[in-house]
């Protein structure tokens, strides 16, 4: 399916184009002169919740700015297994890899809800970037970010157990609530939080309610509390640090960080 395929375009003059493009984080400070040549080109789209924008496989080279909405980016394997690889909003851009490299796309993208994409040619984003030190500067950074963070889902894929690959997702997710405590809110689905981590939703549920049970995290009302996460936090780096040796049975209540307190006290 060609990219956009279904997707309407929006009558917009270049002005008001341009205006939009300087307010996107990852333009901020480009100068108006290489704006202009990048509005020049762009193209404006409006999808609606749950339309493709474009399949892993298929080629092309655009590079596309969210400027308003949210959409979702995945792979799939043949047999139809999904994995979340990111949720990215307004002022994010994605279909970089395929500007730079011209190889076919590798992941597929939805939209999460009504949104707004801006897509310019693979050469005129490549042109920009190696045109302004603030946009190559900040492509550098943002690839670095996203290979940092995959490394690190990898290695806890590798030596993690599923409870402490929860863990870590949701301390990624959170924002601060407390001294102590962060929170998740609102929550995502369950199946959500499988997808991001390649686990069943059965395994997120049975884990989540653990956590729960064992004092390390609450199910309040359009949130998920974790508790002392500076300790959950610990606890993780602990365990990578030591290839994720498991814990005695009854010990997941407190975790090595929290028990090395106790032991000094």
């Amino acid at each position: 399916m060609s990219e956009l395929q279904t997707s309407r375009a929006i009558p917009a003059s270049r002005a008001a184009g341009l205006e939009t493009l300087r307010r996107v984080a990852f333009l901020e400070g480009v100068a108006d002169d290489l704006l202009e040549k990048l509005a020049a080109a762009a193209r404006w789209r409006i999808l609606a919740p749950g339309e493709t924008v474009l399949d892993a496989g298929d080629e092309g080279g655009e590079v596309f700015f969210v400027t308003e909405g949210k959409v979702r980016v995945v792979v799939r394997s043949g047999e139809g297994h999904e994995v979340i690889l990111n949720d990215l909003s307004a002022g994010e851009c994605f279909g970089e890899l395929a500007a730079i490299d011209g190889l076919r796309r590798s992941a597929s993208v939805t939209a999460l809800l009504r949104a707004r994409l801006c897509s310019v040619p693979g050469p005129s984003f490549v042109a920009l970037v190696l045109s302004s030190p603030v946009a190559g500067l900040r492509l550098l950074r943002l690839l670095t970010a996203r290979i940092r963070l995959k490394d690190q889902r990898t290695i806890e894929a590798a030596v993690l157990p599923a409870r402490e690959r929860l863990l870590a997702e949701l301390l990624r997710m959170s924002t601060p609530r407390s001294r102590d405590d962060r929170r998740v809110t609102p929550p995502p689905p369950q199946h959500v939080i499988a997808a991001r981590l390649g686990l069943r939703r059965e395994t997120v549920s049975r884990e989540l309610s653990r956590l729960a049970r064992d004092g390390r995290i609450s199910m309040a009302r359009g949130a998920i509390i974790l508790h002392n996460a500076e300790d959950l936090q610990a606890d993780l780096t602990m365990l990578l640090a030591s290839d994720g040796d498991s814990q005695p049975e009854g010990a997941h209540s407190q975790g090595p960080a929290a028990r090395a307190k106790a032991s000094k006290a």
